[in-house]
């Protein structure tokens, strides 16, 4: 397998060879569902604590006495039925995690890679930079490779120009190969990844691919 390798003004330089154990591999929709869901699980801190009546202060006593009052009947003030009372069934501390094998984990990058590629949205760069720190500069050699929405800069690792220009420009993101998943990789639109940065991809995984 191969693909057409570029500079970063569009123009063909020369071809790049592409790895079956990642380029090769048709997707299963409901797989790539369970690694994205489970990805998007473990993004979640599950801090959120909503305080119950015996950790509200105050509420020490009984407000009044339990008859003749004309009242109702009351023990504390801090009942959930009290202004400034505890929350009845709020949310508490937990974790979401989802156990998700590294096995999966890497098949699952490899069917995402191999669908972005069956549909034309890969571009391979053999080097990526930009002589000043100016988003123009920058947003003009995305529309040249056609980068489209959202697209995803894989790179061994960005110049401070491009990290600079790259500032103001909505949608973009960027990664290194060892940080790659599925997520990122369905979650963008043109994947644009650079020679070194696509060997280094193919080393990473080459030999352990998940039967």
């Amino acid at each position: 397998m191969e693909t057409t390798l570029v500079n970063i003004k569009g123009e063909k330089v020369g071809s790049c060879p592409l790895s079956e154990t990642l380029f090769g591999h048709k997707p299963d929709a409901h797989f790539l569902y369970e690694a994205v869901t489970s990805y998007l699980a473990n993004q979640r801190e599950g801090t959120a604590h909503a305080k119950r009546r015996s950790e509200v202060s105050g509420g020490g006593r009984k407000p009044w006495k339990q008859k003749h009052t004309g009242r109702a009947r009351h023990g504390s003030t801090r009942s959930p039925i009290w202004r400034k009372g505890g929350v009845v069934f709020g949310p508490q501390p937990r974790s979401f995690r989802r156990e998700f094998p590294l096995g999966k984990r890497r098949l699952a990058l490899a069917q995402s890679l191999s669908a972005k590629f069956a549909e034309g949205g890969l571009v391979v760069v053999d080097k990526f930079d930009i002589p000043e720190p100016k988003t123009q500069e920058l947003a003009a050699v995305l529309r040249a490779l056609g980068a489209g929405r959202k697209p995803l800069l894989v790179t061994m690792r960005s110049s401070a120009n491009v990290e600079k220009a790259a500032r103001n420009l909505a949608g973009l993101s960027n990664c290194r190969p060892a940080e790659l998943n599925a997520y990122a990789v369905l979650n963008s639109g043109k994947i644009i990844i650079t020679r070194d940065a696509l060997e280094s991809l193919s080393g990473l995984w080459s030999g352990k691919e998940a039967k």
